[in-house]
């Protein structure tokens, strides 16, 4: 579990970088915001339930822990398209496509740094 308490960090922060950065290169300047809102709020709460999925493997609350990540993040989803991004002023697409990307890039980084923390036999 040593390994993974760095790995999955620095991986999160890796990847949202490069996911920020994609979309900024993909979008015109005013939709800037919403890329950034959405990174924000992805390595908000990813961070912290992908950790905590990382730390259930192998528990009998795995399921139930996994279970409910995916509803945080469809939950995430649905409040930052009708309340944050009409409340900020930002426009849907560029919010929750990156969100929607992040998310799911995100999800595979807790995969594969779930995988390295199981032991090997």
């Amino acid at each position: 579990m040593t390994r993974t308490r760095f790995l999955y960090p620095l991986l999160v922060v890796v990847v949202a970088l490069l996911g920020a950065v994609l979309a900024l290169r993909l979008v015109p300047e005013r939709e800037h915001p919403a890329v950034w809102m959405a990174v924000l709020a992805s390595i908000l709460v990813q961070g912290p339930l992908g950790w905590w999925v990382i730390r259930s493997v192998g528990t009998q609350r795995f399921l139930v822990v996994w279970g409910l990540g995916l509803l945080a993040r469809l939950i995430l989803i649905g409040l930052m398209a009708v309340l944050v991004g009409p409340a900020f002023g930002l426009s849907a697409t560029p919010l929750l496509v990156t969100l929607a990307g992040l998310l799911a890039a995100l999800l595979l980084v807790e995969g594969v740094v779930a995988l390295a923390a199981l032991p090997r036999t």
